[in-house]
């Protein structure tokens, strides 16, 4: 995954306007930070966030119920830039072909 790219797409689509990371887990961890701001704060808006990035709901139950004793946050963070990645690799496949 390219650090970069994820934080470009995740600013520019989503308005999160996260810091520049030098790495994916300097990335994950901004994410994390501000998705576990969000679940005490303002979860609806995480909900819509999950999903306008189209997070899979199943997936997503089934990574929380699994590591209840983990970061939720980070959890979910990890979630989102695996799919946020996919829409990369998609966008960019796509867009040599036409």
């Amino acid at each position: 995954m390219e650090t970069k790219a994820l934080l470009y797409d995740l600013n520019t689509s989503y308005g999160l306007d996260l810091q520049e990371a030098p790495t994916m887990e300097a990335l994950e961890a901004l994410l994390a930070e501000r998705i576990n701001d969000m679940i005490n704060k303002d979860f609806n808006a995480l909900v819509q966030l999950l999903y306008r990035i189209d997070v899979n709901e199943t997936r997503l139950r089934g990574v929380l119920r699994d590591n209840q004793a983990s970061d939720s946050g980070q959890l979910i963070a990890r979630l989102i830039l695996e799919r946020q990645w996919q829409k990369i690799l998609t966008r960019r496949e796509y867009g040599r072909k036409t």
